[in-house]
């Protein structure tokens, strides 16, 4: 299989920036930002990152305390040939920067009375998981899968990256849609195969990873079961951050340029079309062309003049759905727990009701369901000799909950700290050496997402595709998005499949000059 797009490979020709070349302002490192730099600059643009943080990575942060590191956030790497085909554009390959390695089991689930599912990519292991919960679900998990990998050649493979300017391109997909249910949620395709509800949580939580509720996502967004069966789930020694440093790399082996404490203020338009940035400072970059990884409901709410919008108003702004936030505890301990898998998701008494109470009525309950990412099972060197490095996750509602985390973060921290140690982590509480945390609030005033959502727009079917923020600026010519508020959405595929967008939308440099 070619993994690179004819486009990517035509263009593959690793020219360095000149001084004259057209110059593109990339908002924001995250890996939707990087991502489209690395392309910009394989197309001739001089190409300048602007980070308002003090280093690069936006979600993707790394914490460095008391010898300890922690992702601040994506710890899962599915569909790897997105990267490996960054690094091509450069002439390099991945493996000359990053070290991935397949992580196994993919994640144990361990349900509220201890029973353990290990979800891997082995077809006869899940198999066999399978049938020790239901004998009679072996069939219908089968099936399941062959809906996966449809929904994934069409919502992966066929849209994932290529744009959505116009209603015909989402009326040219409609059949496709239809004949695939996208109507229905992913539980509500899950409960068509497979009748045990315990399979029923295994086989649907993973909207979750990108920010939607699977009892109302798309059921396109099924495809992630096939698409980590298709190319696994790996981890980057020495963690995400590398892949950061790796592509930030590739950028200013470019002869490109990343700032970072450099906050954007407002896209400066002219006639109608970007012209540049204004930083906080007051400092102004004239731009050709302007590329916002920052998230898409903060772009065009605060970086974008109201008089130069006409579509995302204010209100529409306000009245869209947005994900779900997040808490998320960083910890390190000064003993292993070797039993603990790399990734573990440790499942509440509730499932549906725990999902509306986030979802829908934007409260804040008193139980929860956990996903706890052991990064030092696969390398121990992110934490001293001896010690293990932790971050555990909450889905919790975004700030339309009301709730101040500024009075609730350490006591809600401290019911998570309980629960560890009743189930995962026994004496947990006496082995914490060093801890942090992020709420939404820091989603909101850190990460500039909008009302604390950590993955921007809720993946329904009337926020997807065409009915999404488009990458290229509905509002603004030269202006374009990419990041998890844009299509595709959210998560590493999503992201890194919108700055792929760019290649179909984004002048090249050489038409630029000759406007």
């Amino acid at each position: 299989m070619n993994i690179m797009t004819p486009t990517a490979a035509r263009r593959s020709t690793h020219l360095r920036s000149s001084p004259d070349a057209p110059h593109a302002v990339v908002i924001g490192s995250g890996f939707g930002g990087l991502a489209a730099a690395v392309r910009l600059g394989a197309r001739g643009y001089r190409v300048t990152v602007l980070e308002k943080l003090d280093a690069p990575g936006g979600r993707a942060y790394v914490y460095r305390q008391d010898g300890f590191t922690f992702d601040a956030g994506p710890t899962i790497v599915t569909a790897p040939f997105l990267l490996e085909e960054l690094w091509q554009l450069c002439g390099r390959s991945l493996s000359d920067d990053v070290d991935l390695r397949p992580v196994s089991p993919y994640y144990r689930i361990r349900f509220d009375d201890g029973e353990v599912f290990e979800y891997s990519g082995d077809p006869d292991a899940m198999r066999a998981e399978v049938a020790r919960f239901a004998p009679g679900d072996v069939a219908g998990y089968e099936s399941f899968l062959k809906a996966s990998e449809a929904r994934f050649r069409i919502g992966f493979e066929k849209l994932g990256h290529v744009p959505f300017d116009n209603w015909t391109d989402m009326a040219r997909v409609l059949p496709d849609l239809v004949r695939l249910a996208g109507h229905r949620s992913v539980y509500d395709l899950v409960c068509r195969h497979v009748r045990d509800a315990r399979l029923r949580v295994v086989l649907s939580f993973h909207p979750l990873l990108v920010g939607g509720n699977p009892f109302a996502t798309t059921s396109i967004y099924s495809l992630i079961a096939f698409l980590e069966r298709r190319w696994g789930v790996h981890f980057a020694m020495g963690g995400t951050g590398s892949l950061v440093r790796g592509l930030v790399g590739l950028i200013e082996g470019q002869g490109n340029t990343l700032r970072c404490n450099a906050e954007i203020a407002r896209i400066l338009v002219t006639d109608g079309r970007a012209t540049g940035v204004r930083l906080a400072s007051g400092e102004e970059i004239a731009a050709d062309v302007v590329v916002s990884n920052a998230d898409s409901a903060w772009t065009y709410r605060h970086l974008v003049a109201p008089e130069d919008r006409r579509r995302w108003t204010d209100k529409r702004i306000e009245k869209a759905r947005y994900s779900m936030s997040l808490f998320v505890w960083y910890f390190g301990t000064r003993r292993q727990y070797p039993d603990v898998a790399h990734h573990t998701i440790l499942l509440g008494p509730r499932y549906r009701e725990l999902l509306h109470d986030i979802f829908e009525r934007k409260v804040l309950a008193s139980d929860f369901s956990l996903y706890l990412h052991r990064p030092t099972a696969t390398d121990p060197s992110l934490a001293p000799a001896g010690c293990d490095s932790f971050y555990v996750l909450s889905c919790v509602p975004h700030l339309d909950s009301g709730t101040d985390w500024s009075v609730m973060a350490e006591e809600y921290r401290s019911r998570i700290e309980r629960r560890l140690s009743e189930t995962l982590l026994p004496g947990l509480g006496q082995e914490i050496v060093t801890s942090r945390m992020l709420t939404p609030q820091d989603f909101q005033d850190r990460l500039s997402s909008f009302k604390g959502a950590a993955f921007g727009l809720e993946p329904i079917l009337t926020q997807s595709a065409w009915f999404r923020p488009h990458n290229r600026s509905e509002e603004v010519d030269r202006l374009y998005l990419v990041g998890a508020g844009t299509h595709p959405g959210a998560g590493l595929p999503g992201v890194l499949s919108s700055a792929r967008v760019l290649d179909m939308v984004v002048p090249d440099a050489a038409e630029i000059r000759r406007r």
